[in-house]
């Protein structure tokens, strides 16, 4: 565990489940095992790394997770080389060196992820990547992934004073995405990761693809899934979906006249606005994004006060 882990100061834990964050507006995801089944690559790197370095086998699989496993590498290396941190920065960066080549090859992405991508897409929602890995290593698996234009904004450990299991990381997304804690929920893999989403007052859906369920429950996620088919993440989403109609249906956009818009159903409405979508960029339909944008966060702020 990396120093301090325990000691990790906390905002108020959240105790809201998924569809108590209706209305959602952002989604954020880890990388390492929660984007992309990349944990086998990282062994491999490091077992050659291992073999190569320190003249030794790695442990086990159970070694990795624990030590290793959604870390910094700052952590990593201390934990490796106590009496040589230079060392085991060295040893560090070349096992990252070793994993982009491997991952350039070969990644996995995590099952279902396209179809949580979708849905987040279709209802317009804000996201941001958080990890601990280098900017290089996250930037190679989001755009292995095809993700590059998913992102609003991507953090990385060095954006921060400190990584994760800080709250730091995520909180600094909530920033720079201007939303709210109270709206949005995480995807994470790592203890560490979990922690850090837990800190940050966030709720976090937590995968098991790195750690043991029993193990990830300790960090307290919202709930736990399997991957991104899991019927419980999907019932959960649904529920969102339902408890976010019915607070819309209690505040229905209002068109202002000069824009040609009658005062109807939301669902009306909502058919109107893609009519925007493919029509040229003209003044007029930038004056009408602007007020549809500004009409939503007036919508956002009218919910909030009633929930």
């Amino acid at each position: 565990m990396a120093a301090g882990e325990n000691s990790v100061q906390r905002l108020e834990i959240s105790k809201k489940s998924i569809p108590d964050l209706a209305p959602l507006e952002a989604v954020l995801f880890d990388i390492d095992g929660t984007l992309c089944d990349s944990d086998p690559l990282h062994y491999i790197a490091f077992c050659e790394m291992f073999a190569e370095q320190i003249g030794m086998e790695v442990p086990d699989d159970e070694f990795l997770s624990k030590n290793i496993a959604g870390k910094h590498n700052d952590d990593v290396a201390a934990i490796l080389f106590p009496d040589d941190i230079p060392k085991g920065m060295k040893f560090m960066k070349d096992a990252e060196e070793r994993f982009r080549r491997l991952a350039s090859e070969n990644l996995a992405s995590i099952k279902g992820l396209y179809r949580l991508t979708k849905w987040i897409q279709d209802r317009g929602l804000k996201r941001a990547a958080v990890t601990n890995a280098p900017k290089q290593n996250a930037e190679l698996m989001i755009s292995k992934l095809g993700l590059q234009d998913f992102f609003d904004a991507v953090i990385v450990a060095s954006d921060c004073e400190r990584a994760k299991p800080y709250p730091d990381p995520y909180l600094k997304a909530l920033q720079l995405l201007q939303v709210s804690k109270d709206h949005t929920f995480v995807c994470e893999d790592s203890l560490p990761g979990i922690r850090a989403g837990v800190a940050a007052g966030l709720p976090v859906v937590g995968l098991t693809t790195t750690y043991p369920e029993n193990l990830l429950m300790e960090a307290n996620p919202t709930i736990l899934i399997k991957d991104y088919e899991d019927p419980k993440l999907w019932d959960y989403l649904g529920q969102l979906d339902n408890k976010t109609e019915e607070l819309l249906e209690k505040h229905p956009l209002q068109f202002p006249s000069n824009l040609g818009y009658p005062n109807c159903k939301r669902e009306e409405q909502e058919t109107l606005l893609l009519d925007f979508e493919n029509q040229p960029d003209t003044n007029f339909v930038r004056q009408t994004k602007a007020f549809v944008q500004e009409t939503k966060n007036k919508e956002f702020q009218l919910i909030n006060n009633c929930v």
